[in-house]
């Protein structure tokens, strides 16, 4: 078996882009990955991919631990961010086209599973209601009280688990709280206000009592504070009862910092490329639980990013904003891991999805079961994808449509 091709797709979904890459072999088997990147880094991998594919093309797609290593000696002297998302796709390509191969599923190359049903949460929870209902297709949340429709719906689907981000509620005003991304008002300074303080209050308090005592809260606050911020507002918190606060800090000092004077459990390190990054945060004990984003490391490196977590004692989490495949890419990877919190799903997501794939998660009182057909487990509509991707390409006439994206929702 061959390499003939490789090919990098990309479809909106709403408030950001899907990106997926196709291997084709000189068999009937083909392997697919996403390989969506994030805040206008799409271009950077899909050019990265391109220039790696000439040292696949020709070469056998089932030996994933060579190829993986050539291209990671091409790129050394580039390592991480888009070069690693770039390789991490490849790979997690390939090693659909060896399960398949086998006709067995993924988790099989790996010594077999944990579990068979993975554990979810309901991640943007409320947040998509606020910043994209249209695209979404769900009733907009612009007041406390029009929690209530969501809380139903999280109560109907005997869900036990959520996430949101900061919501500044404010009638038709209302936007998630991201100066970290520049995706809302705020400076470079990234000062922590009384105001934002009183309204994340508001949003989580509502939440809270929305969904009852028992339901697990998570907050995500991203890149938004400085040190000092983020205990303040932590702080703020502590009566809500939060199963945990996701922080984006690059520095483990930092983060422990924090760790040390808040009562709050910490997730982290979802934006961090590879085990050795990981590394000083385990050895500083900055964090409770640790976000892996098997999508930008790869298959691999995320299963040795959790078995070093778990030399430490700390449970790992994947982190998925993504599509269906990137949900059973995750879900695959959780059930081999033996140290597994729980795994990422967006509810709330474009209708086009269901058109996008032929198959869909199964999910039952929040846990998901594990595929079990070959590969992945998951088939995309090749039709629907052709029809309705769009080129980034700087030429392109239809790369207006990822402009205008861009500017409403980054």
């Amino acid at each position: 078996m061959k390499v003939k091709n490789l090919q990098v797709f990309h479809i909106p979904a709403g408030w950001r882009i899907w990106s997926f890459i196709k291997i084709t072999t000189d068999s009937s088997i083909v392997g697919w990955s996403e390989c969506t990147s994030s805040h206008g880094s799409s271009r950077g991998v899909e050019g990265a991919i391109k220039e790696l594919s000439s040292m696949l093309i020709g070469e056998d797609p089932r030996n994933v631990n060579f190829l993986t290593s050539q291209m990671s000696a091409k790129t050394i002297q580039a390592q991480g961010s888009i070069i690693n998302q770039a390789i991490a796709g490849i790979e997690n390509a390939l090693l659909e086209i060896k399960a398949k191969s086998f006709n067995s599923p993924v988790y099989e190359l790996f010594g077999g599973a944990y579990r068979d049903e993975i554990p979810l949460y309901w991640s943007h929870f409320g947040t998509s209601r606020v910043r994209a209902y249209q695209e979404v297709e769900k009733p907009r949340i612009q007041e406390l009280k029009d929690i209530s429709t969501i809380a139903k719906e999280f109560r109907d689907l005997k869900h036990n688990a959520i996430k949101t981000n900061i919501a500044i509620l404010d009638g038709k005003n209302s936007y998630i709280y991201m100066p970290g991304f520049r995706k809302s008002p705020g400076g470079p300074d990234l000062r922590l206000t009384d105001y934002t303080i009183k309204k994340c209050m508001e949003w989580v308090g509502g939440l809270r009592d929305a969904l009852g005592p028992n339901a697990d809260i998570a907050l995500d606050l991203n890149f938004n504070f400085k040190v000092d911020g983020y205990i303040r507002l932590a702080q703020a918190l502590e009566e809500f009862n939060l199963s945990w606060l996701e922080i984006d800090v690059y520095n483990p000092k930092s983060l422990r910092d924090i760790r040390n004077k808040i009562n709050i459990p910490i997730t982290s390190c979802e934006n961090i490329s590879g085990a050795i990054n990981y590394k000083p945060f385990f050895e500083n004990y900055s964090l409770d639980v640790a976000s892996i984003d098997v999508i930008w490391n790869g298959f691999s490196e995320s299963i040795k990013i959790a078995n070093q977590a778990d030399l430490y004692n700390i449970n790992v989490c994947p982190h998925n904003f993504n599509s269906y495949l990137s949900t059973f890419i995750s879900a695959q990877y959780s059930s081999i891991i033996p140290n597994l919190q729980i795994c990422e799903i967006d509810i709330d997501e474009v209708p086009m999805v269901n058109k996008l794939f032929e198959t869909r998660p199964e999910i039952t009182n929040g846990m998901m079961a594990l595929p079990t057909k070959s590969g992945w487990g998951i088939e995309i509509d090749e039709d629907f994808l052709h029809q309705h991707s769009i080129s980034l390409s700087t030429d392109s006439t239809k790369d207006f449509a990822f402009k205008d994206l861009w500017e409403k929702f980054f």
